[in-house]
């Protein structure tokens, strides 16, 4: 026994040697690539050296990036969907078919990529917007409607035959497919009202409406004539208090029911009309409906 403790610890000294035979073979072997790097064909990289003190020193500052605009991240971002599709297609091409998991990849990629291009297209017609806004022309003057020589000429007419004062403003309605329109004074209004009708041949009155301004009451006109087909609006302005403007039932007998409305509705007195009465709300009704400034006695009704 003795014997062969002394063998053993005489063999012990020798491990140290060994070691550093072991450790001088892996420093002269090359480093063996991987699985994945021999499939790509590509060499292992060595490693890399640790950053000396004088790479790291606090002294030192880094260039600062450039700033990187909307169209450049947006194509980055294109790219590198793209780059996954890509990649994405390959490995289906290389092991087949891989199942849901893989084709809910590829979709996802897909989608990526067509959020970026979307996002590119979008960044690329905002900036040509606003270098193109610098240099916008001025859109062309309209031209002239061509109802405009009838409206001068029934602006003429009314003030040569009624009153200069008549016509208080006349305008072409381009909101309303070109629609003459004429606001008359009310102390001239059935006089007016009168020569476009048996002068003019506005045999026909389309419509009737009050309309509350607030500062002030107005009701409109839409007067047709049945043998031109022209159409014609007329405003009359009167005061809120005392809102009146003459009765042109006798005239057009359309206007009968539309005055009873704007009377009851909105308070607008029409002298001169056959039978003026509530026509909605009951003949005990307090206040007038339509008005802006009008308050029911019961708020529940």
């Amino acid at each position: 026994m003795t014997d062969e403790r002394k063998d053993e610890s005489l063999e012990q000294p020798a491990a140290p040697e060994e070691s550093a035979e072991k450790t001088a073979q892996a420093e002269a072997e090359p480093p063996v690539a991987t699985d994945k790097q021999a499939e790509a064909g590509s060499s292992p990289e060595p490693e890399k050296p640790p950053a000396s003190a004088e790479d790291t020193a606090p002294g030192d500052k880094q260039a600062p990036r450039a700033a990187m605009s909307d169209e450049e991240r947006a194509a980055k971002i294109a790219r590198a969907a793209e780059a996954r599709a890509a990649r994405t297609a390959a490995a289906g091409a290389a092991g087949g078919t891989g199942g849901p998991e893989q084709s809910a990849d590829e979709e996802r990629a897909a989608k990526i990529a067509r959020a970026a291009e979307a996002r590119a297209a979008r960044a690329a017609s905002g900036a040509a917007g606003h270098a193109a806004a610098g240099t916008e022309t001025p859109p062309a003057e309209k031209p002239p409607s061509p109802n405009q020589p009838k409206l001068e000429g029934l602006v003429a007419l009314i003030r040569e035959a009624v009153s200069a004062e008549a016509v208080e403003d006349a305008f072409i309605n381009d909101k309303d497919n070109d629609l003459i329109t004429l606001v008359i004074h009310k102390d001239h209004w059935l006089d007016t009202a009168r020569l476009l009708k048996e002068r003019e041949g506005f045999n026909y009155l389309r419509n009737l409406s009050g309309v509350d301004y607030e500062t002030h009451m107005e009701v409109v006109y839409h007067l047709l004539s049945l043998e031109t087909k022209e159409l014609v609006a007329v405003k009359v302005r009167t005061d809120r208090d005392q809102a009146s403007v003459p009765s042109v039932t006798p005239l057009w007998a359309t206007a009968d029911w539309n005055e009873r409305e704007a009377y009851d509705l909105l308070g607008i007195d029409f002298p001169g009309h056959p039978d003026l009465r509530r026509i909605m709300m009951p003949d005990n009704w307090v206040g007038h409906p339509l008005r802006k400034d009008y308050e029911p006695i019961d708020p529940e009704v």
